[in-house]
């Protein structure tokens, strides 16, 4: 068995990922998340908005809707722009990316045509429905807000609109596992400045590094982390600068999150300006965009934090700000009511300060496999000692070692672990 396979197993078995609509066989390119996952998930977005939108005094969030008049997407260019090259198989008459012919097992194609990515929808309750888009992507909603946000705060250039929302792509050929789907989840940052060479190419620089050492210090290997710049012609449209910061996935080098100067090109589509209430100068501003993709980058620190013993045992590393429970907490055994009555009571300390994990099944054993498999960093156990001097057993996820800890400074441990 693979890694990747490994992985999806994982995910299904611990509740990471399931398959979309899996009772009915499923459907391509769609996933869900089961009660771990959504907590890892939210994690990372939650540990993302920290650091771009609560650690700087220069952003501010909105939360877009997800379908919008159809003119934005004729403004930005998606309804042209937004395509991909297909080729189809002459015998099996099924459509594959030109790009990516050549891994299947066919060779007799038809000439490549182009197919536009955006997602319809039918909207009306008469005949004929309008037509309009699930959104491409999330960033064109932080730009049809640019004015309102200027006018409703107090932001001045240079500022940032940050956003996570979902967004949609009829993907032709969705694979390997979550990193290319249909619906996914995209966390980004528009951040407008002026119309400056250097001075943008200067920010453009900063967010490449603020960015790739946001992954970093969530625990993922730096070595398995570079930029792959984009060519001048092979550069979107709009762009003048543009980087890719990739992982080395089993499946190759893939993309994880892009940074792109995006320069005038958007808010000159929407015939949008900035003025400058102290000196009346007015000016469309450049944009320097970082874009990541939530569920491809779940999907890589799941996979960066995938360690194997040689027995075959499994322990998910995951960094405690973005593992799905912080603290697990059992009685020795289940069946012995004192133990399971104090359980409860250092579990329901814990859990107002951390998300807990509740666990009395089976021998203590099953539970630590159990708990390192879904990435849990410290297990608390309460046994016969506990009735006697009020003291449990911390156990850490990647080292194995225990320690006898007093309920009365359980907190403060756990506080100086997150330091």
């Amino acid at each position: 068995m693979d890694l990747m396979e490994k992985i999806t197993a994982l995910a299904k078995r611990r509740g990471f990922i399931f398959q979309s609509s899996e009772i009915y066989g499923g459907y391509q390119g769609f996933w869900d998340y089961g009660p771990v996952g959504v907590e890892l998930k939210k994690n990372i977005k939650n540990e993302w908005w920290k650091t771009m939108v609560y650690g700087r005094e220069d952003v501010v969030g909105v939360d877009a809707s997800i379908i919008m008049n159809p003119i934005v997407w004729e403004k930005s260019g998606h309804l042209k722009a937004f395509t991909d090259p297909l080729v189809e198989c002459k015998i099996c008459h099924k459509r594959f990316r030109e790009d990516q012919k050549d891994i299947h097992e066919h060779n007799n194609w038809t000439e490549s045509k182009t197919f536009n990515l955006m997602t319809e929808v039918l909207l009306g309750t008469i005949e004929p429905k309008e037509k309009s888009y699930l959104r491409g992507e999330i960033t064109q909603g932080v730009f049809v807000n640019f004015k309102n946000v200027v006018d409703s705060t107090r932001v001045k250039i240079p500022f940032g609109i940050a956003q996570i929302g979902k967004a949609f792509r009829n993907e032709v050929t969705p694979g390997n596992f979550t990193f290319r789907s249909k619906e996914f989840e995209q966390m980004e940052l528009e951040y407008f400045v002026k119309p400056n060479e250097k001075e943008s190419k200067k920010t453009f620089e900063d967010f490449k590094e603020i960015r790739i050492n946001w992954y970093k210090n969530l625990g993922m290997n730096p070595k398995k982390l570079h930029f792959k710049d984009h060519e001048p012609e092979k550069r979107a449209h709009y762009a003048k600068y543009a980087t890719d910061i990739e992982y080395e996935a089993p499946f190759g080098w893939s993309e994880m999150e892009g940074i792109h100067h995006r320069g005038d090109y958007d808010l000159s589509n929407h015939n949008l300006k900035y003025k400058d209430n102290l000196n009346n100068e007015e000016y469309t501003p450049w944009v320097i965009e970082t874009s990541g993709g939530v569920d491809r980058a779940t999907l890589f620190f799941l996979i960066d934090a995938f360690t194997e013993g040689v027995d075959g045992r499994v322990v998910l590393k995951l960094n405690p700000k973005i593992a799905p429970y912080k603290v697990a907490v059992f009685p020795l055994l289940a069946n012995k009511p004192e133990l399971v009555e104090r359980a409860r009571s250092v579990y329901s300390l814990l859990s107002t300060v951390y998300s807990c994990a509740w666990d009395d099944r089976g021998n203590i054993g099953k539970r630590y496999f159990a708990q390192d498999e879904i990435g849990t960093p410290w297990c608390v156990t309460v046994d016969f000692d506990s009735l006697k001097d009020d003291s449990v057993t911390v156990r850490d996820r990647d080292t194995g070692k225990q320690e006898r800890i007093t309920v009365v400074k359980l907190q403060s441990y756990f506080e100086d672990k997150f330091q």
